[in-house]
């Protein structure tokens, strides 16, 4: 093991299996409702887009369904 290393002589390479985890997308999110991520990311220090996909992946995966009711 060397004591040092020149890193700019390191190939960096892209995680050839980060493309089958996700998919990006674009997506239209009301201004207050990214305004709440944002607040809660500051709380604990977890990106806002990784804690919106993180309650996603919670309701897809617990089946979670979307009650509405129009006043």
């Amino acid at each position: 093991m060397r004591d040092e290393y020149n890193i700019s002589e390191l190939n960096p390479r892209k995680n050839p299996y980060s493309n089958r985890f996700y998919k990006q997308i674009t997506i239209n999110i009301n201004v207050d409702t990214i305004a709440y991520f944002k607040d809660l990311s500051q709380e604990n220090g977890i990106p806002y887009q990784t804690l919106i996909n993180m309650y996603l992946t919670d309701c897809a995966e617990t089946g979670r369904k979307l009650t509405i009711s129009w006043k």
